[in-house]
């Protein structure tokens, strides 16, 4: 449970057409706008990564989605932590935030040798492709 967090309220804005939201509802990202698709694709693979399938939208991934929609900070180094706590925690993980924290180790002039470096995905970039595969379309 969070603080000024309500269920209803960031599900109306997702799903504004849909008159059987409820709380306990199944939330799928099938059903988002093409806006909100690709802020949910930036969440799980930039904010929250996450490793399998992206058609279920979690209740934390609609928190964020709500906190950025409607300007509310939150703590990203707590979250950060958090989720890299968790991926420690099970069986097979891998460790979130790699690039990220590669770019913050480099800056600071961290030594990686033997560090074993991994190509970014296809799906890890964000091009004119990847855009139009979620069916986001420039206007004007």
């Amino acid at each position: 449970e969070v603080e000024g967090f309500h269920p209803n309220q960031i599900l109306s804005i997702l799903y504004p057409y849909d008159p059987n939201i409820h709380p306990n509802m199944a939330l799928s990202t099938n059903r988002l706008s093409v806006d909100h698709r690709l802020l949910h694709h930036l969440i799980v693979h930039q904010l929250l990564p996450i490793d399998g399938g992206y058609a279920k939208l979690s209740r934390m991934q609609a928190f964020l989605m709500q906190c950025i929609l409607s300007k509310i900070e939150f703590c990203f180094p707590l979250l950060m932590l958090k989720t890299m706590v968790r991926a420690f925690s099970q069986k097979k993980s891998v460790l979130p935030f790699g690039s990220i924290l590669t770019k913050i180790f480099q800056h600071h002039q961290v030594r990686l040798e033997g560090e074993v470096a991994t190509k970014l995905k296809k799906e890890d970039t964000y091009n004119k492709s990847t855009l139009n595969s979620m069916g986001w379309k420039k206007q004007g």
